[in-house]
C-alpha cells in the first residue's frame, strides 16, 4: 500500500518561553528542514492530523500561533544565498 505525503511549511510564533520550547521540539520531530520558526514537513493525512492535535495540547489559543501551509506538489523553490534544497530521497520515518 502506497503512502502519500503532502509537503506542507509551518510556521509559529509562541509567546511563552516554556511553549515555544514545547512546539519548537514537536515541529523539529516531524520536520525534514527548516530555519528558526518556519519548517517544511512531508506528512501523510493521518501524521498531519496528529500532528495538529499534538500541537493545540501545546498552545495557548488566546496567545500563541501556528500556520500549516500546504505546498503543492508541483511547485519548485526559489533558493538565493547559501538556502540548499533538503533530500528526500529516500525518505524514511522512525
Amino acid at each position: 500500500m502506497q503512502v502519500s505525503r503532502l509537503r506542507y511549511l509551518i510556521a509559529y510564533d509562541v509567546c511563552d518561553p516554556k511553549r515555544l520550547y514545547k512546539v519548537h521540539k514537536k515541529v523539529e520531530a516531524y520536520a525534514i528542514g527548516g530555519q528558526k520558526s518556519f519548517y517544511e514537513c512531508w506528512l501523510t493525512k493521518n501524521e498531519l492530523n496528529q500532528f495538529k492535535k499534538e500541537l493545540i495540547d501545546l498552545l495557548e489559543l488566546g496567545e500563541d500561533r501556528i500556520f500549516i501551509f500546504q505546498i503543492p506538489p508541483n511547485t519548485e523553490p526559489q533558493l538565493f544565498g547559501k538556502a540548499k534544497l533538503q533530500p528526500i530521497s529516500p525518505f524514511l520515518i522512525i
